[in-house]
């Protein structure tokens, strides 16, 4: 069986973005190719990350210029994944975040009050902005017991 002929016994793919699809600024040999041939058989596709420093739109943006047209919805970060899942345990729930301002931004269109005192949760994402002092105020929080 070939390569192609695998494909149609696949329903969609899950992929990868950074150092998968592209590398830098550039897309891999292959990618649109690849994703050409998804199409064509009517493949569902999903981009994934554990980055959780930018906003899917971001992403989507990003492979867009890269030379694929892709809406947000077909991005999903670990940031998104987080605060999802967090959204269904724990609605409206008080966050302190270590994260970007897009982080941040990822979980207050989700409808958590991101907190500095008596958080219900703790989330650590990539952070370009991490400082000792919210370092230390995470580490505080853990050895008390909130829940990350």
């Amino acid at each position: 069986m070939t390569g192609i002929e695998k494909l149609s016994t696949v329903r969609g793919f899950l992929l990868d973005m950074d150092g998968t699809f592209y590398l830098g600024d550039r897309l891999l040999e292959g990618a649109l190719r690849f994703i050409g041939l998804l199409r064509e058989q009517k493949k569902g596709f999903l981009f994934l990350t554990n980055n959780s420093s930018k906003h899917r739109r971001q992403y989507a943006e990003k492979i867009s210029r890269l030379g694929l047209p892709l809406t947000e919805e077909l991005v999903l970060t670990s940031g998104e994944a987080t605060a999802l899942y967090l959204r269904e345990q724990h609605p409206g729930a008080n966050v302190f975040l270590v994260g970007t301002p897009s982080l941040e931004d990822e979980f207050r269109q989700h409808g958590f009050r991101l907190v500095e005192q008596e958080p219900q949760f703790l989330v650590l994402g990539f952070d370009t902005t991490l400082t000792y002092k919210k370092l230390w105020a995470l580490c505080d929080f853990v050895r008390a017991g909130v829940p990350y």
